[in-house]
């Protein structure tokens, strides 16, 4: 991972030619902030970390909780919309609902969004809501207790499939449903994820497998690709119905009758990189402009050095401006010197 420094020459050659908006040179426009306020996460899953875990970031290098309201004020006055608090676990932080506050009541900010991994949703449902929370993702890649402990190295399915239930219950504006799709594991509960969907105006949401686990799973034959997802659902739903979603959400469609949705995420194939408008913000206060590129742009060290939020602006445009025309050319451009260190672990990306 290559980090820009927030100097003035780098202000200077990296400022986009529009200082109102969130552009790249391909007129893409990013209204979608994703903010990583941790690397913890109380479960391992096998795609995500090792099972002993990674060294988390010390707090001390983490942004603060004034530091993220920051830059997402900083954000919302480029035209940023949507907010999504992500991590690892972001309720395992002590500040999330001052944040989630914050973020809601941030002028221009109209969605504030959480990724959790849902085991502390229960307790916190309805207070979520009534702080602003639009929209929650909750990951949950089988309805099987047994390979659910397989996968999360933790048997917590309960726990999970309970804070789901609190979301629709409290009602949380969108709840969705992100299933990392492993072929010979949870292939064969495609259908028993689409029926989640006849009931509840849930969105069941299908994501390849990406290369950000440290022992590199997805070279093991494990990998589905966006393709083989939607021929399994036509076949199991041939009245499938398309529908409306987000730019990520690349395939969506309904069962007819059903209240909820079906998506396909294609992560890896990267079909969707022409819809982006996302800029990702790391626990460490990095800007991402691509989940697959390494080469990022501190925010954390310019507003430590006393930088102006004029200054915070150039960087999150530069920054966007730089953006490759879609992940696999980020993935080309990417430094290889020694001295380059690639993050291991999708929890230290965010997502």
């Amino acid at each position: 991972m290559t980090v820009t420094p927030a100097s003035e020459s780098i202000h200077e050659s990296l400022a986009s030619p529009n200082e109102t908006m969130l552009v790249d040179r391909y007129n893409r426009t990013f209204t979608y902030m994703r903010v990583a306020v941790t690397d913890r996460c109380q479960l391992r899953c096998i795609y995500c970390m090792p099972a002993e875990g990674i060294d988390f970031t010390p707090d001390e290098r983490l942004l603060t909780g004034d530091e993220i309201l920051r830059i997402i004020g900083v954000g919302a006055a480029l035209g940023v919309n949507k907010v999504r608090f992500t991590g690892g676990e972001p309720l395992l932080r002590s500040d999330i609902l001052d944040l989630i506050r914050g973020a809601s009541g941030t002028p221009g900010i109209t969605s504030v969004n959480l990724t959790s991994n849902g085991l502390l949703v229960e307790d916190l449902a309805h207070e979520l809501v009534e702080i602003g929370l639009t929209g929650i993702n909750i990951s949950l890649d089988t309805l099987d207790e047994t390979k659910f402990a397989q996968i999360a190295r933790r048997a917590r399915l309960p726990k999970v499939l309970s804070g789901v239930k609190s979301a629709l219950e409290a009602g949380i504006s969108s709840v969705k449903l992100n299933v990392v799709a492993l072929k010979g594991f949870n292939d064969g509960e495609i259908g028993d994820f689409a029926m989640l969907t006849k009931d509840d105006p849930i969105t069941v949401r299908w994501i390849e497998l990406m290369p950000f686990d440290a022992h590199q799973i997805w070279k093991t034959g494990r990998h589905m690709h966006a393709g083989e997802i939607q021929a399994r659902l036509e076949e199991l739903f041939p009245n499938l119905e398309k529908a409306a979603g987000t730019p990520t959400e690349h395939h969506i469609y309904r069962i007819p009758g059903h209240l909820g949705k079906l998506a396909i995420i294609p992560s890896y194939t990267r079909s969707l990189c022409e819809n982006c408008d996302r800029i990702r913000i790391t626990a460490d206060g990095c800007v991402r402009n691509c989940l697959y590129s390494d080469n990022e742009f501190s925010l954390r060290d310019h507003m430590r050095n006393g930088g102006t939020d004029d200054e915070l602006s150039r960087i999150l445009r530069g920054a966007m401006w730089d953006k490759k025309v879609d992940g696999w050319a980020s993935q080309r451009a990417n430094d290889t010197g020694p001295e380059v260190h690639h993050r291991e672990s999708m929890t230290q990306i965010g997502g």
